[in-house]
């Protein structure tokens, strides 16, 4: 349609004009939207990198934990067997969080529940029922 000034007219009375000055304004959004994303993701990558850290920081503090309680614990007996356990415990452990971090304990999670698929689902329901108790009362 022409309304007669000379400026062609679409069938919801916009102009070429109104056109790309939308288009101009989507086009900003998208790449505001890009730019915010690639701050996000890289917020998320950081918080990562110290959660990875921090996970390791935590397994070498086990690792000391164990060997301290190994010096300072009775050699022999009842007592210096249970002191060697909970010292080879802690030391185990620790090096499993510093070598493995967040990421391999997830595919370690993951194989286990593969190799053992119905514990894992009725260990999933139990704990969503103590869960849905819990939350109930």
């Amino acid at each position: 349609m022409n309304s007669g000034t000379g400026v062609k007219r679409d069938g919801f009375g916009q102009g070429d004009k109104g056109k790309e000055t939308a288009s101009g304004v989507v086009g900003q959004v998208k790449e505001m939207a890009s730019t915010a994303g690639h701050a996000v993701g890289n917020a998320a990558t950081a918080v990562g990198h110290k959660a990875e850290d921090a996970v390791g920081s935590v397994g070498r503090g086990m690792e000391s934990l164990g060997e301290k309680v190994r010096e300072k614990g009775p050699d022999h007996g009842v007592l210096g067997k249970a002191a060697g356990a909970v010292a080879g415990a802690l030391e185990t452990s620790g090096k499993y969080l510093e070598d493995k971090n967040i990421s391999g304990m997830a595919e370690d999670f993951t194989d286990l529940i593969k190799r053992n698929p119905i514990p894992a689902l009725l260990i999933g329901v139990g704990l969503g029922f103590l869960l849905a108790r819990t939350f109930r009362s």
